[in-house]
């Protein structure tokens, strides 16, 4: 069986970033604080927020996950689709798309196999 990769997923997994998300003060000020155009702070920023939504993902959600970036990326894909439809607390535009991708994917990644090895 062919597995059908949608882009949304990877939106969606995103959503903890978007303006619409409910209002938190505190996740807010630990977005702005952190500049996403800078590798190692984009993970800290994914290690904080991204990481506890994760593992909300069921075991196959989050393969899936893992696997849609990597078909996009694969692809070539510039993610403009996905940063055009959010409206996120960044203080800045990702100037990288395909970059923050990259980073994204490098944490999920080690995410899943940090709860392998428990």
């Amino acid at each position: 069986m062919k597995n059908s990769y949608n882009i949304w997923d990877v939106r969606s997994l995103l959503f903890v970033f978007d303006i619409e998300n409910t209002r938190d003060l505190k996740r807010e000020e630990i977005i702005v604080s952190k500049d996403v155009n800078d590798e190692n702070e984009l993970a800290e920023l994914f290690d904080l927020l991204m990481r506890p939504e994760f593992f909300v993902y069921s075991q196959k959600e989050r393969q899936l996950l893992i696997d849609t970036l990597e078909y996009f990326l694969g692809c070539g894909d510039n993610f403009d689709g996905v940063f055009s439809k959010i409206d996120t607390y960044f203080d800045e535009d990702v100037k990288d798309q395909r970059g923050f991708m990259m980073v994204l994917l490098n944490c999920l990644r080690r995410y899943q196999s940090e709860e392998d090895l428990e």
